[in-house]
């Protein structure tokens, strides 16, 4: 299991939790429903919801 720093993901989405939840929680529906990955992943078993916290720590998913 991969594990994401939460301090780096508070700076991508400007010091907000609420932010990062919603960002986070869209990006994981959204690869859920089949869209595709902006990371590779060694694991094919991961959650979308880690994976879109990965997304959003390598900067590939911003808010708007």
């Amino acid at each position: 299991m991969d594990y994401v720093v939460l301090e780096k993901l508070l700076d991508k989405s400007g010091n907000s939790i609420y932010k990062l939840v919603v960002l986070a929680s869209k990006r994981a529906l959204e690869l859920a429903e089949g869209q595709p990955k902006l990371v590779k992943e060694l694991n094919s078993a991961t959650k979308p919801s880690t994976t879109a916290l990965k997304e959003i720590t390598e900067g590939k998913v911003k808010i708007k």
